[in-house]
C-alpha cells in the first residue's frame, strides 16, 4: 500500500456564527429578514487575492450556509428572506477569479460542491420550510452572483439602467458557471435555449425590460422600492407556509478535531491515514427526549449537526481518507421511537427531517467510498439505516449474538436523494416485487440472512469469514484509482430519473471539473490563468 499523503497545512473550519461574520449582514424584522452581502476585501480564506466587487470564496459561502441554517432553526417566525447587497451598484461579481486561478483542482471542486449545496439549501428552505428567499439585485450580478439570485424563489432587478445579470464564464474564463447557473436557467426558470445561449456568451449580460422578457428575472423595481417590493413578493409566496413556533439556539458544537480522531457527543470518527479510511462510530440515543426541551441537544438534531461538520471537515481537510466506514452502537427500537416523533409534523421535527435529508445528500455527493458494517450491538434502524442504504457496499455479521436492522417510515419517502426517490426505491429500481417485499417488513427486526435475502445488505458473512471479507474489501478499495472510483460511484449512486439537483451535481459538475483542468482554461496561455493580465488567451481550437 502506498504511503498516505501529508495532511494539508491549512485547515478549513466550517463552524461559525453571526457575531463572527466578516462578509454578511443579517437583520431580522418580524417575519422578514435581510441577508446583505458586504464582502470584506481583505478577509479572504487564503492570502494572495482580494475579494473585490463582492466576489466570494469558500469563507464567504460558509457564512451564508450558516445564516441559512440559523434562520430555519433559530428564527422560524421569518417567512421572507431578502438576499441583497450592502454595496453600491454591485450585487456580486461571483466567485473570486484570483482565488480560482491559484487554487488546486481539489480546492476548486470542494468550493463548487459546497457552494452548490448551499444554493440547494436556499431552495429547500423556500420549498420545504416556506421560508421564501427573494433576490433584490441592486447592481451587477455576474457569474456566481447571478447564480446566487437564481437559487431564490423570485428575482427582482433594480430598474436603474445599469443593474444587469450575466453568466460571463465562457467568454471571459473559458469555464462554465460552476454553481448551477446553466441548469437553473433552462430547468427552473424555463429560459428559452437560444436566449440562454446568448446570455452565456455575452460578457456584459442583460438588463432592464429584456431581462424580464427573457425570464432572467421576475420583475423590475425602482431602486427606492426594491427592498420593500422584494418583501411584498416574498410574503405573497409564503402566505400558506407551514405553522412554526419559537426557535431554538444552535449552540457551538462540542467538538475535538485532531489528526487521528474527531470526537463529538454522539459520533466519533477514527482517522487512519495508513489505511486511507475514516471510521464513523455512531452512538444511538438513550431515550426519545423532547425536541423543544432538548433543543440543539436533541439526539437526531445533535447527531445531524455533528455528522455534517465531520463530513465537511473530511472533505476539505483530509482528502487522503478515501474510504468512510459507517458503524453504530445502540438500541434500534429507540431510533424507531425517534422516527415516530420525527414524522409527527411539528415544525422543529420537520426541520430536523429536512436537515437529515440535506445531510444524507451531502454524504451521497462526497467523493468517498462508503462502506457500512452491521455488527452485534449495532442500531442501524430507520434514520440510521439510511447510511446502510447510502453505502456502496454493506456487510452484516451473521454471528452470535446476531445484529438486527429495521426499516421504518423514515426509509420510505421523507429522505429523498438527489434523484427525487428514496434510497429504498433507488435500491430496487425497476424491481417492484423486491421493493414491495422490503416495504412489507417495515417495522420488523431483520436478522442477517433475512436482510441479505431481501437485498437490504450486500453480504452477510458468518463468524469464520467476517474479518477476512471486510479486510479484503477495504484493502481492495484502497488499491484502486481514486479518480476512477469517484467516477464509478457517482454514476452508480443516482439511478432513476434526472432532476435539477442530479444534473447540477452529476452532469454539470463533471463537465466543469474536466474543463477546470483543460489547458484552454488552466494552462499557461489559458483564460483563467491570464484573466486580468491584459493578455488574450490562446485556445487549442480542436473539439474533444
Amino acid at each position: 500500500m502506498t504511503a498516505a499523503p501529508a495532511v494539508a497545512a491549512r485547515t478549513v473550519a466550517f463552524e461559525t456564527e453571526p457575531a463572527r461574520y466578516r462578509h454578511w449582514r443579517l437583520a431580522i424584522d418580524g417575519a422578514a429578514a435581510t441577508l446583505a452581502l458586504d464582502v470584506d476585501e481583505a478577509a479572504g480564506l487564503d492570502e494572495g487575492y482580494a475579494l473585490k466587487r463582492n466576489s466570494y470564496d469558500l469563507g464567504v459561502d460558509i457564512e451564508l450556509a450558516d445564516a441559512v441554517q440559523r434562520l430555519r432553526f433559530e428564527h422560524p417566525e421569518v417567512a421572507v428572506v431578502v438576499l441583497t447587497s450592502a454595496k453600491d451598484r454591485i450585487f456580486s461579481a461571483g466567485a473570486n477569479i484570483g482565488m480560482l486561478a491559484r487554487a488546486g483542482h481539489a480546492e476548486k471542486v470542494n468550493f463548487c460542491k459546497f457552494t452548490n449545496e448551499t444554493r440547494c439549501a436556499i431552495e429547500d428552505a423556500s420549498a420545504g420550510s416556506g421560508q421564501v428567499y427573494v433576490a433584490a439585485v441592486n447592481g451587477t450580478a455576474s457569474g456566481g452572483g447571478y447564480e446566487l439570485a437564481l437559487a431564490c424563489a423570485r428575482i427582482l432587478l433594480a430598474d436603474d439602467g445599469a443593474s444587469a445579470v450575466s453568466l460571463p464564464e465562457l467568454p471571459l474564463l473559458a469555464v462554465l458557471p460552476g454553481t448551477g447557473g446553466l441548469t437553473r436557467l433552462v430547468d427552473k426558470r424555463r429560459v428559452r435555449r437560444d436566449r440562454a445561449d446568448v446570455l452565456c456568451t455575452t460578457a456584459e449580460g442583460v438588463r432592464g425590460k429584456r431581462a424580464v422578457a427573457w425570464n432572467l428575472v421576475d420583475e423590475l423595481a425602482p431602486p427606492s422600492r426594491l427592498a420593500a417590493r422584494a418583501r411584498e413578493a416574498g410574503a405573497a409566496l409564503a402566505a400558506e407556509r407551514p405553522a412554526a413556533g419559537s426557535g431554538i439556539a444552535l449552540a457551538p458544537l462540542a467538538a475535538e478535531r485532531g489528526l487521528e480522531r474527531l470526537v463529538y457527543p454522539h459520533p466519533e470518527v477514527a482517522l487512519d491515514a495508513r489505511r486511507g479510511a475514516a471510521t464513523f462510530r455512531i452512538a444511538g440515543p438513550e431515550g426519545v427526549g423532547d425536541p423543544h426541551a432538548d433543543g440543539a441537544g436533541w439526539w437526531p438534531l445533535a447527531l445531524a449537526r455533528a455528522l455534517d461538520d465531520a463530513v465537511l471537515h473530511l472533505r476539505a481537510n483530509r482528502p487522503e481518507l478515501g474510504i468512510w466506514v459507517m458503524t453504530s452502537r445502540g438500541d434500534g427500537a429507540a431510533i424507531a421511537a425517534h422516527d415516530r416523533r420525527l414524522l409527527d409534523g411539528d415544525w422543529l421535527t420537520r426541520e430536523t427531517v429536512l436537515y437529515w435529508r440535506r445531510l444524507l445528500k451531502r454524504i451521497d455527493l462526497s467523493s468517498r467510498s462508503l462502506v457500512a458494517l452491521v455488527e452485534a450491538g449495532s442500531c442501524f434502524a430507520g434514520l440510521l439505516f439510511e447510511l446502510v442504504l447510502a453505502a456502496d457496499r454493506s456487510f452484516m455479521h451473521d454471528g452470535e449474538p446476531p445484529p438486527a436492522v429495521r426499516l421504518t417510515g423514515m426509509n420510505d419517502g421523507p429522505l429523498a436523494a438527489c434523484n427525487g426517490l428514496s434510497r429504498l426505491e433507488t435500491r430496487f429500481l425497476g424491481d417492484e416485487a423486491a421493493l414491495a417485499s422490503a416495504r412489507a417488513r417495515i417495522g420488523d427486526d431483520l436478522d442477517p440472512p433475512t436482510a441479505e435475502t431481501l437485498g437490504l445488505v450486500t453480504f452477510a458473512p458468518d463468524e469464520i469469514d467476517w474479518d477476512d471479507e471486510v479486510r479484503l474489501a477495504l484493502e481492495e478499495r484502497a488499491s484502486f484509482s481514486p479518480d476512477a472510483l469517484t467516477g464509478m460511484e457517482a454514476n452508480l449512486r443516482f439511478a432513476g430519473p434526472e432532476t435539477l439537483e442530479s444534473k447540477i451535481f452529476g452532469r454539470l459538475a463533471a463537465w466543469q471539473n474536466w474543463i477546470f483542468q483543460r489547458p484552454n482554461a488552466a494552462g499557461p496561455e489559458g483564460a483563467l490563468t491570464l484573466y486580468g493580465s491584459g493578455r488574450r488567451a490562446r485556445y487549442d481550437g480542436r473539439r474533444v
